[in-house]
């Protein structure tokens, strides 16, 4: 690929749309992280459930009587 867009004659032929087209085709292999992009990470962040709220004597308020 590179040699074919070296040629000068494929240099004049490209606009800069073809170009930035051809950027994905390029940096499609990098993982700069190391990570697979195809898994959810498990960054170990549970989300808070909230506790029933109780009044001083320790009976539940969210209870209808």
């Amino acid at each position: 690929m590179q040699q074919v867009l070296a040629e000068p004659g494929w240099a004049k032929k490209l606009t800069g749309e073809d170009r930035r087209g051809l950027t994905a085709f390029f940096w499609s292999n990098v993982n700069p992280y190391g990570l697979d992009m195809d898994k959810r990470l498990d960054l170990g962040l549970a989300v808070p459930r909230p506790r029933p709220r109780v009044d001083t004597t320790g009976r539940s308020v969210t209870t209808t009587p």
